[in-house]
């Protein structure tokens, strides 16, 4: 897994954890999987206009000085 991979996932899991972890409470463990799926299967509808910003390939870049 090269370093863009990784920076893309830990965005991914960011956008996860602020859509349905932040300021929930979760009873069980299984409550709290199915949320982070549901989460998940809605990438591409509910919230891909928003992910599409998120997750894009075009990094900023600074020339050395």
């Amino acid at each position: 897994m090269n370093a863009i991979t990784i920076l893309l996932i830990e965005r991914l899991w960011k956008f996860v954890k602020r859509q349905c972890l932040y300021s929930i409470y979760y009873d069980n463990l299984q409550t709290f999987k199915v949320a982070i799926t549901r989460c998940l299967e809605q990438t591409h509808t509910t919230y891909q206009q928003e992910l599409d910003t998120l997750l894009t390939l075009h990094f900023q870049s600074f020339d050395k000085s």
